[in-house]
């Protein structure tokens, strides 16, 4: 019997949340130095090889659930309340997001935080390119 070609895949699955910040280290005149809010979009993705038992690199359950906890902080917050965002780039939450979710979802292997349609930023953690996992 010939033995089957590993599949290896990235999944991504995104959650929402609106929250209010203001960013302390722009300058003065910066717009963004003034208090406004974003619905926020972040894309978690996690790569790896599918399990040829399950068919599967995750259950997609699995990765709603680590998110749970992070939505109920974030969602209708004031960033720059929460510990470790008290400057509260789009960079600075994807990797706040990073730190809270790679023990629960070791093949993570990229943050993507969009704070409007039109602007995000990806974030691949502390090697600063693409994991390559199992």
């Amino acid at each position: 019997m010939e033995k089957a070609e590993p599949v290896t895949v990235e999944l991504r699955k995104d959650f929402r949340f609106e929250a209010a910040h203001r960013l302390p280290k722009a300058p003065a005149d910066h717009k963004c130095s003034r208090l406004h809010g974003h619905s926020f979009c972040v894309e978690v993705a996690v790569s790896g090889t599918v399990d040829p038992v399950t068919g599967w690199l995750v259950d997609f359950g699995e990765i709603k659930t680590a998110l749970a906890p992070l939505q109920d902080q974030l969602d209708h917050r004031y960033l720059n309340d929460i510990p470790g965002l008290e400057n509260p780039t789009s960079e600075y939450l994807a990797r706040w997001i990073w730190k809270r979710l790679i023990p629960r979802l070791p093949n993570l292997s990229s943050i993507t935080v969009a704070e409007t349609c039109t602007s995000r930023c990806v974030y691949w953690g502390p090697e600063g390119k693409p994991r390559k996992t199992r």
